[in-house]
């Protein structure tokens, strides 16, 4: 075999392993929605939306302690806090707030732009340069999206549909951050320290929320805000951030243009949601124009 050939084999195996990790994140995040919208059902909205976090920086707190991992260099923290902003307070937060207003099946529509979110907040990173089609394949899903939202708020978006979809463009930063760090750090270990770092500030937010509205809930309520906290919120990450910096946050972008659809399925089968035939659609527009922004050329300058 040539030392091509070689190369090529090897990098193959590479992309087929990252998009196996990327696949096992996705279907943890596909019940994100739906267990959030159980949760929120009786639980205030913040509660959910940040107490998650605090939730998952136990176990990451211990993982990191048992696997005596060193503080992160002070030089990267600007970068943990940025996908901190992401990933542990803009998308949980904001999603959780919609949640209280919106079905899961309607917000899993504008979930459908997060993978056109990502790559966009990687080449802003990242310093990559789309080419002009990237762009308009992402505008023509943002049209789609407040369409469909107007046509559900009977002529106009409503207020939750900006939270959802400012909800995504977080989410988006903090893939791309998250993902371009964990190149230097490891998946796990960014996840890891971006809870734990995070704990601090979150906890008197959350305390105080608790004081005021309580945490009176049943079971499935409890049993929503446990799968949040332990599978979207921390174990999920292990294996998508470990995709993203193997294969690259653009391309393991991809795998999330089955994340709406899972998510609709779900909201059918555990709340009972329906699914109308304009939802169908927008979303099938959606996956449309995400997949056209990953067909789109991107001249990559990876960021180190």
């Amino acid at each position: 075999m040539s030392s091509e050939a070689y190369t090529h084999t090897i990098e193959r195996r590479r992309l087929r392993s990252a998009a196996l990790w990327g696949a096992v994140g996705v279907l943890g995040f596909s019940f994100t929605l739906p267990a959030t919208r159980l949760a929120v059902a009786e639980l205030d909205g913040t509660v959910v939306g940040l107490g998650r976090a605090v939730l998952a920086a136990v176990p990451a707190a211990a993982l990191l302690w048992w696997t005596g991992e060193r503080l992160p260099p002070l030089r990267l923290w600007p970068r943990l806090a940025v996908t901190a902003l992401g990933v542990v307070v803009g998308f949980p937060l904001l999603s959780a707030w919609a949640l209280t207003q919106l079905p899961a099946a309607h917000a899993a529509v504008i979930v459908g732009l997060l993978p056109a979110a990502t790559a966009v907040m990687a080449a802003l990173r990242a310093g990559e340069r789309p080419s002009p089609g990237f762009w308009l394949a992402s505008l023509l899903g943002l049209l789609a999206v407040l369409a469909f939202a107007a046509a559900a708020g009977a002529g106009r978006p409503q207020p939750a549909d900006g939270l959802v979809l400012l909800a995504v463009a977080l989410g988006g930063l903090g893939y791309a951050e998250g993902g371009a760090l964990a190149r230097q750090l490891g998946g796990w270990q960014v996840i890891s320290w971006v809870l734990v770092l995070s704990a601090p500030f979150l906890l008197p937010v959350v305390a105080w929320r608790v004081h005021v509205t309580g945490l009176a809930a049943g079971p499935s309520a409890w049993l929503a805000v446990a799968y949040v906290s332990l599978i979207s919120m921390y174990a999920a990450f292990f294996a998508w951030y470990r995709a993203l910096a193997e294969g690259g946050v653009a391309q393991m972008g991809q795998l999330q243009l089955a994340q709406p659809v899972l998510t609709m399925l779900w909201s059918v089968l555990l709340l009972g949601e329906p699914v109308s035939a304009a939802m169908a659609l927008a979303a099938a527009a959606v996956l449309a124009s995400v997949a056209l922004t990953q067909r789109a050329r991107v001249t990559q300058s990876p960021r180190d």
